[in-house]
């Protein structure tokens, strides 16, 4: 499993490092000590997990995931415990207090292991799209989620942005619904017409509706109209 520490501190990198080194599946592919440097390395290791300090100089842990499109797993790693709500609210996959304790570390790298390991099953059939495993990062305002494909049931043109639709939550993007179309999985997120992404796991029930095309209606409550153009399409895909 490919990780990246990021931390301010040389210390606190090579100690992270050092109790790494213990665990057989983890492989330490690189280290930063910024939010910059962090980027470009995320963008050419493209680790499946990062270790992610909070309080850094100029830019903080948070800024660094409001600047990734497609995130990682995350593990907090800080000395300041009253972050840990707020990463929690990020949907991190644990939180870890320095100096970081051995058992704590081992109990949190069991549980990306697993994580990991389904969307490694997954790729190995979507290729590069993204699969139902995989956790984009969405910030609306002052809220931020990490937010799991599998829990997205519908992606919406509003305006010049898009609108995502997961759990009570409807924040938005800057991402295009053109851009999504081409990064997720056909198989799953289905282009029911020119506003509308739909994840096919959170339909509910079809009926046939005007001039032959179709009205889905979602678990969330949503009506989404195919257009008949892609009507065939999903018929099709559907094997109707």
């Amino acid at each position: 499993m490919k990780t990246l520490v990021i931390d301010d501190s040389r210390l606190a990198r090579n100690e992270l490092k050092r109790l790494l080194a213990e665990f057989d599946n983890v492989q330490v592919v690189g280290e930063a000590a910024s939010v910059e440097e962090a980027i470009e390395k995320i963008t050419e290791l493209k680790p499946d997990l990062i270790f992610l300090d909070i309080q850094m100089p100029g830019k903080t842990g948070f800024d660094l995931l409001e600047q990734l499109e497609i995130v990682p797993e995350v593990i907090f790693s800080t000395a300041y415990d009253e972050y840990a709500l707020k990463a929690f609210e990020y949907n991190a996959l644990d939180y870890l207090v320095k100096p970081v304790q051995k058992d704590r570390l081992a109990g949190a790298i069991a549980k990306v292991i697993e994580k990991v390991e389904k969307k490694e099953t997954e790729k190995d059939n979507s290729g590069d799209k993204l699969t139902m495993h995989d956790q984009v990062f969405v910030k609306d305002g002052e809220k931020c989620w990490f937010v799991q494909l599998s829990d997205i049931r519908l992606f919406e043109v509003s305006g010049n942005y898009t609108t995502v639709y997961f759990d009570k939550s409807k924040p938005m993007i800057t991402r295009t619904l053109n851009y999504l179309e081409t990064r997720l999985d056909e198989k799953t997120f289905f282009r029911a017409n020119r506003q509308q992404i739909i994840n096919l796991k959170w339909i509910e029930r079809i009926e046939p509706w005007f001039s032959g095309s179709l009205r889905i209606y979602m678990k969330g409550g949503e009506e989404i109209d195919v257009s008949r153009r892609q009507t065939l399409k999903f018929k099709d895909l559907m094997s109707f």
